[in-house]
């Protein structure tokens, strides 16, 4: 069934893992640059040299900052369908990636981890409970003052050490493998730039998960919204039954959606409306809106009470206009998914080999995967052990790094031994 045991492995992964995150590659929503952000290269770069080094001949990085790989197959089994493996370089911008510290606390046994540049910063069980599952393990965490950048470069670590195993143990069989790595993932644009034609993949994983043994079919469908209210200006001191503030009626607005419909009031498969920018003035307001569900027809109804609320807001301000503009963002993956069933099952095979039970998670979020699936390229997200990402709390343990490599070289062996040219 396998052709190795994890104790004929040398993990690198950690030692990657620290090279990475020391990169500042946070990117840059307002940036109209590909990437958003140059230094998001400084790594591109890096990796590409790595992968050199360790005799991947075609690695390379292009004007937009995507790393592309080839792993090449060393089977003789015929019709191999080629999968790819693709994480994401950038951090996000919620907090600082500059200047990662990042500690290993050894032998993990439930005690309050207190990261030493900021002696607020605790890491609590009870606050995260997935702690729970680490007794005896090595977290690693930043400094205090940073995020860690487990999302994503946990899983950037994970393939490069993946790859590097690949070269050097030919007893573990696979086809084609294609390796992705793609910058601008935490802004919404991972995947922009991609060539679909050059991966050549009949299908993707994306490595940007939580918990070890978990595997994400499922993601969110997004809209962005953008509503534009157009008020009545005037001389604040002759304003009498003139003005009609754009601001004072975004206000409103946003301060009359309902809670049950909001991030802070939902969970599991509930979907919400969140206002995340808001600018303008007496004359003219923008706010900015994230439109979240699983379902694509609550999406729309969901775009729907922001319009209701809207108009019986400016019932009362006659005088004022309203534009509502809805961009799509991307789709549950799920759609494209549940037609070709194997991409996921083989997964869930891979997982069991390393020693896990695979459990199947729907994300409150999206992933690059979500694109790539209606791009032509199926991709689910399967753990990279990432927890608490896009904060200083953010954490990660090196077992559960070292059992995704595990699942990464498992699974190109499943898919080595499977039928050829499964179904599409």
């Amino acid at each position: 069934m396998t052709s190795f045991k994890k104790s004929d492995l040398n993990f690198s992964v950690v030692e990657r893992f620290f090279r990475y995150v020391i990169v500042d590659t946070q990117s840059d929503s307002s940036s109209l640059t590909h990437p958003s952000t140059p230094k998001q290269k400084n790594l591109g770069k890096i990796l590409v040299n790595e992968l050199l080094e360790i005799g991947v001949t075609d690695a390379h990085i292009d004007q937009f900052g995507y790393v592309y790989a080839t792993i090449p197959a060393n089977t003789t089994r015929p019709n191999v369908p080629i999968i790819c493996f693709c994480s994401h370089m950038d951090t996000s911008p919620d907090c600082s990636g500059l200047d990662v510290k990042p500690i290993i606390h050894e032998n993990y046994q439930g005690q309050d981890l207190i990261l030493p540049d900021d002696a607020t910063q605790i890491l609590r069980m009870a606050e995260h409970p997935d702690l729970k599952n680490q007794i005896g393990n090595d977290i690693i965490t930043a400094s205090g003052t940073t995020l860690l950048g487990a999302d994503n470069k946990a899983g950037v670590a994970e393939i490069m050490d993946a790859c590097y195993h690949w070269m050097n143990h030919p007893e573990i069989k696979h086809g084609t493998i294609k390796i992705l790595f793609t910058p601008d993932e935490e802004i919404g644009r991972g995947v922009d730039k991609v060539d679909i034609e050059k991966l050549g993949a009949y299908a993707a994983y994306t490595i940007d998960g939580e918990s070890a043994g978990t595997m994400e079919n499922e993601t969110f469908s997004a809209d962005g919204l953008k509503l534009t209210i157009n008020g009545i200006s005037a001389h604040p001191g002759f304003a009498k039954g003139k003005m009609q503030s754009a601001i004072k009626i975004a206000g409103a607005i946003v301060a009359s959606l309902p809670h049950q419909l909001s991030p802070e009031g939902t969970s599991g498969k509930q979907g919400f409306v969140h206002p995340v920018a808001i600018e303008g003035n007496v004359e003219q307001a923008i706010v900015e809106f994230i439109v979240r569900d699983f379902d694509d027809n609550l999406l729309v109804q969901h775009a729907g009470v922001i319009k209701q609320t809207t108009e019986t807001i400016l019932s009362n301000y006659p005088n004022a206009t309203y534009t509502i503009e809805v961009n799509a963002q991307y789709r549950n993956m799920k759609q494209v998914l549940n037609e070709h069933p194997a991409i996921v099952d083989n997964a869930m095979e891979a997982i069991k080999r390393a020693g896990m039970e695979p459990r199947l998670r729907s994300i409150r979020g999206g992933t690059d995967g979500s694109r790539l699936s209606f791009m032509g390229l199926p991709c689910p997200n399967i753990f990279a052990g990432e927890h608490a990402f896009h904060g200083k709390q953010e954490w990660v343990s090196v077992q559960d790094m070292q059992k995704a490599v595990e699942t990464i070289l498992h699974l190109g062996e499943v898919w080595e031994g499977a039928s050829p040219n499964p179904p599409r």
